[in-house]
């Protein structure tokens, strides 16, 4: 299982989607022609449904382009972005939203601002401003859905183990003053006439002491068991509360604008 890790953005012109490759899709207009397209440049070759979220994710995004008139350049950039977060949000099951999201911020700047070879201004801060709202309410909205279809599920096996409970260690204590108990007791015994003792009060004389550590089991157990449950529903409220505060995050992070950066000429 991989940890979550800081990624690095780089221009993303032609990486995924060639010249040719828009060439084609641009001629597509149905939506079955235009998934074929995508599933022949991408090689999407997942069973269901994890295809068909795929394939929807990029027939949208090819949309959302046509819709602002996006150039071909554009687009394939677009595609390669979407493709890129995609695959930093699947790379491990646990949480990463707010490595995705700074990959992302990231990948827009570098083709927004002129500064080559390090970054180009392919788009806009106005198309900058709308692919964001666009990548927030598209994907970022449906985060851990991708990440429940796409991911590997962890479960948690827990188990508790019951160490030997203290009053099972107090005879060792006590064994030093054996010998003179039983001394005493054979003492007691020779002096005392002999009597005939029923066995009924043997046996209940033997059974106290099983009795009484079987009850110091049974409440130690339910004991333990009762900790562990308060504990579980203390940090189940934290976890909720932590993730609350990262979808606020979130959404304020996603209201900020994004600073404006001139092109140096």
């Amino acid at each position: 299982m991989s940890v979550p890790q800081a990624l690095k953005a780089k221009v993303m012109l032609w990486t995924d989607v060639s010249y040719h490759d828009m060439e084609e899709i641009c001629k597509m207009q149905s939506i079955p022609d235009l998934e074929s397209a995508l599933c022949s440049v991408f090689g999407v070759h997942l069973p269901e449904p994890k295809r068909g979220v795929l394939l929807e994710m990029y027939v949208q995004t090819v949309l959302f382009c046509r819709e602002c008139n996006f150039k071909k350049e554009q687009t394939s950039a677009l595609l390669s972005i979407i493709k890129s977060i995609h695959e930093a949000n699947i790379e491990t099951p646990l949480n990463n939203i707010e490595e995705c999201f700074k990959y992302c911020k990231d990948l827009l700047l570098c083709h927004s601002v002129r500064r080559p070879p390090f970054s180009i201004n392919l788009f806009r801060s106005e198309e900058v401003e709308c692919i964001l709202k666009y990548i927030h309410n598209s994907y970022m909205r449906h985060y851990k859905l991708y990440k429940y279809i796409f991911t590997t599920q962890l479960k948690l096996d827990l188990s508790l183990t019951y160490s030997e409970t203290p009053d099972q260690d107090e005879p060792t204590v006590e064994d030093s003053s054996a010998p003179d108990d039983e001394n005493r007791m054979e003492k007691e015994t020779e002096a005392a006439p002999t009597t005939d003792s029923s066995p009924q009060t043997q046996e209940a004389s033997t059974e106290e002491p099983e009795g009484a550590t079987l009850g110091l089991t049974s409440e130690l157990k339910a004991l333990i068991e009762k900790e562990v449950r308060e504990q579980m529903v203390l940090v189940s409220g934290q976890l909720d509360q932590r993730m609350k505060d990262i979808a606020a995050q979130h959404n304020s992070a996603f209201d900020s604008p994004l600073p404006n950066h001139k092109a140096k000429q």
